[in-house]
Formats: structure tokens, sequence, C-alpha cells
């Protein structure tokens, strides 16, 4: 029976704690100027991630162009330009 008091107990204290509701926590501070710097942040980060993604493809469309001039090729297949 004192197993059974107890596990109801729990069971409401349990309860009562969830209709409390969660503590509300800001993600953002609350200060403008500190908003301010972390959507500059955001942005040069973003920034960064486009400009280093641009980068790759002219990275990418330069080996297909050598691949396609041949210049990857060993000396013996080279193409001569007579």
């Amino acid at each position: 029976m004192k197993r059974l008091t107890m596990a109801f107990a729990g069971i409401v204290i349990t309860a009562a704690a969830l209709w409390a509701g969660p503590e509300k926590i800001e993600v953002f501070p609350g200060a403008p100027y500190e908003r301010l710097t972390i959507y500059e942040n955001l942005i040069i980060f973003w920034i960064g991630i486009i400009g280093l993604v641009v980068i790759i493809g002219m990275k990418l469309r330069e080996i297909q162009r050598i691949r396609k001039m041949g210049i990857d090729r060993e000396e013996k297949d080279i193409p001569l330009l007579d």
C-alpha cells in the first residue's frame, strides 16, 4: 500500500510540474546592439558559405577545361601542334 501511495504522489507531483510550464528562455539578447551584432555575424557567415560554393564551382570548371584541353595526359598522349 505504501508503494502505491508513493507512486501516486510521484505522479501528482510530476503532473503539477508539467502544468507549471517550462521557463521562457530568451534565445536572442534583448539589447538592440547585441541583436545587431548577432545578425551581422550571421550575414558574414552566409556570405562566406556562398563564397566558398562559388570558389568550388570555379575550380571544378577549371578542371573540366584542363581535361578538355588534354593537359592532364602524359607526354606521349599529348596532341602536337604542327
